[in-house]
């Protein structure tokens, strides 16, 4: 397992977010811990419950519980902060690759 950390730059709310993912002291689950200046966010990080990557990483996206804490947490649909979270699970539970992503929004040509 590789602990993991993912720095986010939200947009235009600028209220960036640093997600550490590491492995529970029961080696069965990853932790997640989330800093950042954002109310919503501060209560969606509380709403987490250590994941168990290798069940929830096979769940639909609806289902997935990095997806439902959201419920009532985060009010913007477009917030990237749970997929940055998953990402960091993944790394973490060692099912994928420490490598960026990143979104560009431009006008359409």
């Amino acid at each position: 397992m590789t602990d993991c950390t993912v720095e986010v730059e939200p947009g235009v709310c600028k209220m960036n977010a640093k997600i550490t993912a590491k492995l529970s002291d029961d080696m069965m689950s990853i932790d997640v811990t989330i800093d950042s200046p954002c109310d919503f966010i501060k209560k969606y990080a509380a709403a987490l419950k250590p994941i168990d990557p290798y069940t929830e990483m096979e769940l639909p996206m609806i289902q997935n519980p990095c997806y439902t804490a959201t419920e009532g947490t985060i009010p913007h649909v477009a917030c990237p902060i749970p997929c940055a979270v998953l990402k960091a699970v993944e790394v973490a539970a060692d099912l994928g690759l420490m490598k960026d992503v990143s979104m560009k929004i431009h006008e359409a040509e």
